[in-house]
């Protein structure tokens, strides 16, 4: 499988992803012929330029129709009517229609009545078919995004001063890692959320794969101190053990029962935990105490956090992010003599799964340690 992981590092928009694709090897004269064929009349050029010691590339688009609001239906009638492989006008219509929700609900109305104002205007209906084209001419199966950088601060919109991230740009990034760093500005617009959340198969630390090519787009303004460019990593995928982001939440409790405590891990894993452990430790005063951890999904870390908050005593949390590597895994039922046991496998052994152990030593009277061991030796013979 091809893939391409973007590096949002300092944010992301339309005309820095492509950018990125241009610069790690896309034909800048195939991607733009596909562009001329939307007959908006535009412009296209790139230059190499440098962010902060940073070679990289931008990509400019120039047009003279100044009209700044269109409707979806108009957008998407553009998109099919123009010279595209199918896959890239499927893609760029995912793009938009992801892009028209969030923009609706923002201002209260259907997504068919929704005004796109400045995400409307060519450049960046050139900037939206021209990444899904990009992506297209490098052969991408499957696109992967880091947490984003969204800038902070307030910006100047058509409605006036806006937060960053922008009403548009936060529910474009619902269930996303992201965070704030660097120049109070905006990083990643509208546009570029919106390719990551119609496109991006996850998100976090970058999957196992062998780089390939690499691509750096700029974008207009030059921060001292932060590279304003995105980077783009395309390989193919290596098969190695897996490389996830995941959120570690952790606890020191010592004011609540054992029962409390069980109970807690139970809701949380029920809830959706990867894992919750629990270890004795000692806090100021040499108070004996408990570290309640548990490893959750970036999407899922808040809800978690809320129900660590409810289910115990705790008042403060510690929460961080920390890289999870995972073999390739796969279940097979064995037949024992006590019943049927799934097995879990992975390329350095197998593991009985424990409930289905226990059920039968429940059943059948017969010690855990046996059926455990028969399990094995059935996974064994079963090869």
């Amino acid at each position: 499988m091809n893939i391409a992981y973007f590096d949002a590092f300092s944010g992301i928009a339309g005309d820095m992803t492509v950018a990125a694709l241009i610069d790690a090897g896309a034909s800048f004269e195939t991607l733009t012929a596909g562009l001329h064929s939307l007959a908006t009349g535009a412009r296209f050029s790139i230059e190499k330029t440098k962010r902060q010691g940073i070679a990289a590339t931008r990509f400019l688009v120039e047009f003279e129709d100044q009209k700044k609001h269109r409707h979806l239906p108009h957008i998407v009638k553009m998109i099919e009517a123009a010279d595209l492989p199918a896959a890239v006008k499927q893609n760029a219509i995912k793009v938009f229609e992801t892009l028209g929700a969030a923009e609706a609900q923002v201002h209260g109305t259907s997504i068919e009545k929704v005004h796109f104002h400045e995400v409307g205007a060519i450049d960046s209906i050139c900037d939206i078919v021209g990444a899904c084209l990009g992506l297209h001419l490098l052969g991408v199966d499957a696109l992967y995004a880091s947490a984003v950088n969204t800038g902070s601060g307030t910006i100047e919109a058509d409605h006036g001063v806006m937060p960053v991230p922008t009403p548009a740009t936060a529910l474009l990034l619902k269930g996303i890692p992201a965070y704030a760093r660097g120049p109070q500005t905006e990083l990643t617009t509208p546009t570029g959320a919106a390719i990551l959340a119609a496109l991006s198969r996850g998100f976090g630390a970058m999957p196992a794969l062998t780089i390939e090519r690499s691509g750096f787009g700029a974008g207009t303004k030059d921060f001292p101190g932060t590279p304003n460019v995105v980077r783009v990593l395309i390989g193919e995928s290596s098969g190695a053990s897996e490389a996830t982001l995941i959120s570690v939440i952790e606890a020191n409790i010592d004011d609540s029962t054992p029962e409390i405590l069980g109970y807690a891990m139970d809701r949380l894993l029920s809830a959706g935990a990867l894992d919750v452990t629990l270890e004795p430790i000692y806090m100021k005063k040499q108070r004996p105490a408990s570290r309640l951890s548990v490893l959750a999904l970036p999407q899922d870390q808040e809800r978690l956090a809320s129900l660590l908050f409810a289910e115990t005593s705790t008042a403060g949390l510690r929460i961080h992010q920390a890289e999870r590597r995972v073999q390739p895994r796969s279940h097979v039922e064995v037949q024992t003599p006590f019943g049927m046991v799934r097995v879990k496998r992975t390329p350095t052994g197998a593991s009985p799964e424990f409930e289905d152990c226990r059920q039968l030593a429940a059943v059948s009277g017969a010690p855990l340690k046996e059926i455990f061991a028969a399990a094995i030796a059935a996974f064994g013979n079963s090869k």
